[in-house]
């Protein structure tokens, strides 16, 4: 156990301190567990969940032929002609952002939405840093809304055994979909106040510019994908990879239509380079690494903690579990915490005899919205900070946290709220 834990803190510190090399470092210490013995070969193989390794691949795929068919870019020009200055502008698109975020994920959503803050912010020869940190802000709210808005909404829903509906209603109870859309009524009446003051109107030219949507196949091939999960719901005894196959074999089809059209391999390359292998390594050996800290008995010691600390008392416990979370996330990656995370949760469940719901939305909660506080906390801040950057605008952190602390702060605790209310 002293062993898998040593392994397991170096690797967390090295997962900090290399972020560039993060699947190299999972793996390695996946291959110390295994060669350790800490963990048998057949084990290892069979603790990497492959249904979130193929949802993930096929969403990213999709939701990279429909970035570049510049459908995103064409609702965008839409909505903007339906507000009437800066301030409703930058709501508009934050909204309109997580919206998109809860079906594809948080950076794509950013890289979508952000050159159209940008656009806007020239014209009127204003900085976009306000619209563009808050568009990311909005994109990892809605990343807890459905099974395929986030990797750790993935994570958790293979965890749990939830479905695509389950995100909408499970049990007979509003389940994390409404949840969030009313954190982000909270979230939309803080932006209002925060920019209250940017009443410019918006210039003509920006209204009647309209993108020209390229193909108009890989956003049938998203929604097909939306409600194919939902369907796939409602099998009884479904194969557990059915949801990742229903994602593998859309991006296929996408990938099949768009060569086909373009009669060039170079369509090809460049959609499955958009996949992030990175990320797709990292989980494959943390999957192994959780389970060899579930195999040496570290879970369990660290569940046992939670219960000591609450005192056998389920308020204190869930409270534990959310802020924990907020505050892990807001400077870590919260793909690691969350898989860490969620067999202790597990654990605790298992000692205090209790259904588990409410504390695996709690960690999904605020693993989710934590990251939000700090520019490192997510990738998608750290995308949108790239972006400016680029642009030629550094941020700072206090204008960064001016917008990020009120928001995330009503976000965070309205979820907080709701989740105890509906599921204590």
């Amino acid at each position: 156990m002293i062993f898998a834990l040593i392994l397991f803190l170096i690797t967390y510190a090295l997962l900090l301190i290399l972020p560039k090399y993060r699947a190299v470092v999972a793996l390695a210490s996946a291959f110390i567990f295994i060669v350790s013995g800490t963990i048998q070969v057949g084990e290892a193989f069979r603790a990497i969940d492959f249904n979130v390794i193929l949802m993930l691949t096929g969403t990213m795929g999709l939701v990279a032929l429909v970035i570049e068919s510049k459908m995103p870019a064409l609702l965008a020009d839409l909505l903007l002609v339906k507000v009437p200055n800066v301030k409703w502008a930058i709501i508009a698109l934050a909204v309109f952002a997580g919206i998109i975020s809860a079906f594809v994920d948080n950076v794509a959503t950013v890289l979508m939405v952000a050159p159209v803050a940008l656009t806007i912010a020239k014209k009127l020869k204003m900085s976009p840093v306000t619209s563009i940190i808050t568009i990311a802000i909005a994109s990892n709210l809605q990343g807890a809304a459905t099974l395929v808005g986030d990797a750790t909404a993935i994570l958790m829903g293979s965890h749990v055994g939830m479905t695509f509906s389950d995100f909408f209603f499970y049990d007979g109870k509003i389940s994390m979909f409404w949840i969030v859309q009313i954190s982000t009524v909270a979230f939309t009446f803080v932006c209002m106040w925060l920019f209250r003051k940017d009443s410019n109107p918006l210039p003509e030219e920006v209204k009647q510019n309209r993108t020209v949507v390229t193909d108009y196949f890989p956003s049938i091939l998203l929604v097909g994908m939306i409600f194919l999960l939902i369907g796939a719901s409602f099998i009884e005894g479904k194969h557990d990879l059915t949801n990742g196959f229903i994602c593998v074999a859309l991006f296929a089809i996408g990938l099949v239509a768009a060569f086909l059209r373009e009669r060039s391999k170079d369509v090809l390359i460049r959609t499955i380079k958009e996949v992030d292998v990175v990320t797709l390594l990292l989980l494959s050996g943390l999957f192994i690494v959780v389970a060899g800290l579930t195999e040496a008995g570290v879970v369990n010691e660290i569940s046992k903690i939670f219960v000591k600390f609450s005192g056998d008392n389920l308020f204190v416990l869930y409270s534990l579990i959310v802020w924990v979370s907020v505050v892990f996330s807001a400077f870590v990656d919260n793909i690691p915490y969350v898989a860490t995370m969620l067999p202790v949760v597990t654990g605790i469940a298992a000692m205090l005899n209790i259904d588990p719901t409410i504390l695996y939305f709690g960690l999904l909660s605020g693993a989710t919205l934590g990251g939000n506080f700090t520019p490192i906390g997510a990738s998608a801040n750290i995308t949108a900070i790239g972006i400016l950057r680029k642009n030629g605008y550094e941020v700072k952190l206090g204008e960064y946290m001016k917008i990020s602390i009120p928001t995330t702060l009503v976000s965070v605790v309205t979820g907080y709220v709701l989740i105890w209310v509906i599921w204590s």
